[in-house]
């Protein structure tokens, strides 16, 4: 990968994670406030604004992740088997993230909310599940490839002790 390309996304990334924040800290007492002038209930109220909290919890989460994955591309340790870690991280993250959608679909279902809402809400979770699924056949790939990279080590080394 080149060093553009890294920087590129690092770029993104650092702009996205602004922007998490920033809603993390300024958009969601908006919505609260907003929600309790709309006069919903308290409770439906917080778990909705917890499960907003939660669902971008999971987006920088997966951020970080990637960023940690970038660096060790750069360094040229990204067929390790320490990269295992942040992969599953993000495979969890997605996870996560599905489930909080499904959550916010159930929580707006009972409510006044259009079926069809709900419905969209629902397959958005299913979608972010497939991107779950994605990351889990990804992670196999890396296993592959690191499973490759030992193995020709391991022929380079026996190769030098045959020259």
């Amino acid at each position: 990968m080149g060093k553009l390309t890294v920087l590129a996304l690092r770029s993104v990334l650092a702009l996205l994670l602004a922007g998490s924040l920033f809603i993390q800290v300024w958009m969601v007492p908006l919505i609260s406030t907003d929600l309790e002038e709309a006069g919903a209930d308290t409770a439906l109220r917080i778990l909705f604004l917890i499960i907003v909290v939660l669902g971008i919890v999971t987006v920088q989460v997966a951020m970080v992740c990637v960023w940690r994955l970038l660096t060790m591309v750069r360094r040229g340790t990204v067929f390790s088997d320490g990269a295992f870690r942040y992969v599953d991280v993000i495979f969890g993250a997605v996870a996560a993230a599905s489930v909080l959608m499904f959550g916010l679909a159930v929580l707006l279902a009972p409510g006044g909310i259009a079926p069809g809402i709900v419905l969209l809400i629902c397959g958005a979770s299913l979608l972010i599940a497939g991107m779950a699924l994605i990351v889990l056949v990804l992670r196999k790939l890396l296993a592959q490839a690191v499973a490759r990279d030992v193995e020709a080590k391991h022929l380079r080394t026996e190769l030098d002790e045959v020259i």
